[in-house]
């Protein structure tokens, strides 16, 4: 490819709507343009880099037994009726109806319509396991559309469904596509981690994984063990409890008038106690249910760890004013867990039973209690881990403090068990003619994230420093002049030279000042770069420069060709 003949429209300026490095970096360096808020077009060099990803997915889906289909984007309603899903997936969905007034949704996801396919398909374990996977555009209506292709609301993504006799098989089936995952990262050159994570919207039983490209503009924080292999979402990650000794000698419980105190911070100043001594009491409601949560008053709690314990509501959120002053006849700032009423569940996090000498709300008006010994003095029906962990704590494998790091999602592998097959009647006959439904997994790559993701990993000053597998070409050539005969035909030559070599070569053979061809080729991100110029050809002479750490060297025109080669084969070699 010649740059004259290339749609690469660069921008020198950061436009104004891009936040994070790789949406400004793509817009810049001619990747994408946007057609609406969280839609984009690729053009021809981030459309490259998009195909790169795909084949490095599909080689590593096909290599594990993968068999590639393409399912509809438009999805019959019925279907997701039949899961379950169709009224509690969320305004996220895009629903839509055609001239007859049957409903369909635009595909956020593919469980369903796989699970259908299957159904239709499979009669016998002999068809078992099975593993289907696609690559495709995902539609999700973001309320907030941002950070580019971090998250839009058409997305490209790789999701490949197991469909197994047993657990075992899906044990099988879930260590195949993690341990694929770790191959496809891994190709594409980047720094990532899998953790512990919890499944979500997707749901089921089972475990689950997320594959996080680790980068300081990462919306999730993650946690990990510098000693041992352990490392969870926040969301997820376990939490040991932490006793706390009080300080002072048990004291009677004590009603004490607190004015105006409406929080844990306030309280705490009010009293004159450390929050590790007060208990925070919040009333939630789960659907049609409330619940009193417990969780020590220096704590966050977890709503993820909430509901997952709670049973997984559609909806669970705080309790509103009017629904606590009804309740316990008094206001969020003052609820407690003392002589609450025998209807109101009571979970709490496991610190909380540790606690002595507790401070709680008294379930009055401007009142707390002191003076408060858990065990003793209030009801706790379940106890369960409900707490955010904190960088530092001790793992629960080895007791080594954790560390803490930023990263972008760009994965994940869930374990659905029968959650869809039994919904959608998904089953085979045994052995034996009994009829069992297919046990799950689902595992998905965000294709287009993961160019995004990249480039967050892999940028400086003056643009993209694409790793050498997902670049877009490997090598550009910049003639200095365009008017130098010596310089154009070696330049002509060498690109002949390495395309046939199998390079991916790109020429710059614009009549353009170098100072320009250098800003496109270093904002643009090709990893090696041969300049040709007529006073190192004077000594039969290239400069060849490594993008990425800015090493240049000299190397004479007959070896360039052969430089080069060497260096994308060691790249690529996995």
């Amino acid at each position: 490819m010649r740059v004259s003949q290339l749609l690469n429209p660069t921008l020198r300026e950061v436009p104004a709507e891009a936040e994070i490095i790789s949406h400004q970096l793509m817009l810049r360096a001619g990747l994408i343009r946007k057609s609406a808020a969280g839609i984009y077009t690729y053009l021809p060099l981030g459309l490259r880099v998009l195909k790169k990803i795909e084949t490095i997915v599909r080689e590593e889906m096909d290599i594990k037994g993968g068999q590639e289909v393409l399912m509809p984007i438009v999805q019959p309603a019925e279907l997701w009726q039949e899961s379950g899903r169709w009224d509690v997936y969320g305004e996220e969905m895009f629903r839509l109806k055609d001239r007859h007034q049957r409903e369909f949704c635009l595909g956020p996801t593919h469980e369903e319509i796989i699970t259908d396919l299957v159904r239709g398909e499979v009669r016998s374990y002999k068809q078992l396991p099975l593993l289907l996977y696609q690559i495709q555009n995902k539609y999700r209506d973001e309320r907030r559309p941002r950070f580019g292709l971090m998250r839009g609301r058409e997305f490209i993504m790789k999701d490949l469904y197991s469909f197994d006799r047993d657990e075992a098989g899906l044990d099988i089936s879930y260590k195949k596509m993690y341990d694929a995952y770790c191959r496809i990262f891994s190709r594409c050159g980047l720094a990532y981690r899998p953790v512990e994570a919890d499944a979500g919207a997707i749901g089921g039983t089972g475990g689950t994984h997320e594959f996080m490209v680790l980068a300081d503009s990462g919306e999730n924080s993650v946690v990990y063990c510098p000693s041992c292999h352990y490392a969870a979402n926040v969301e997820k990650a376990e939490c040991q409890p932490q006793v706390i000794e009080s300080a002072d000698a048990e004291v009677p419980r004590q009603l004490v008038h607190t004015p105006g105190v409406k929080t844990i911070e306030e309280a705490a100043a009010f009293l004159k106690v450390p929050k590790t001594q007060l208990v925070k009491s919040l009333l939630y409601q789960g659907d049609d249910k409330v619940f009193l949560v417990l969780v020590r008053g220096d704590r966050e709690l977890n709503e993820i760890k909430l509901n997952n314990a709670l049973g997984g509501f559609v909806s669970l959120q705080l309790a509103s004013p009017e629904v606590v002053q009804q309740l316990l006849s008094c206001g969020p700032g003052s609820v407690g867990p003392v002589e609450a009423p025998e209807t109101l569940m009571v979970v709490a996090d496991q610190e909380v039973a540790l606690m002595e000498n507790a401070v709680c709300g008294a379930n009055k008006e401007n009142y707390h209690l002191v003076g408060i010994m858990p065990k003793k003095e209030f009801r706790i029906d379940h106890v369960y881990d409900l707490r955010t962990i904190i960088p530092g704590e001790a793992c629960s494998n080895c007791g080594t403090p954790l560390k803490e790091a930023r990263g972008i999602e760009v994965g994940q592998v869930f374990k659905l068990g029968t959650k869809y097959s039994k919904a959608l009647g998904a089953t085979f006959l045994d052995e034996n003619g009994i009829e069992k439904p297919c046990v799950m997994g689902c595992y998905g790559v965000g294709v287009s994230r993961t160019m995004a993701a990249a480039i967050e990993q892999n940028y400086d000053d003056l643009g993209i420093t694409w790793p050498i597998p997902i670049a877009p070409y490997h090598c550009i050539l910049v003639p200095i002049s365009t008017k130098d005969a010596q310089v154009v035909e070696t330049a002509e030559r060498l690109y002949q030279e390495l395309q046939n070599l199998g390079v991916e070569v790109i020429l710059d053979d614009r009549d353009e000042r170098a100072g320009v061809k250098f800003k496109d080729a270093d904002l643009v991100g090709y990893p090696l770069r041969i300049t040709i110029g007529s006073k190192t050809l004077a000594n039969g002479q290239v400069e060849l420069k490594e993008r990425k750490g800015g090493e240049t060297k000299l190397v004479p025109v007959e070896e360039a060709a052969a430089r080069v080669k060497e260096i994308i084969k060691k790249a690529l070699s996995f």
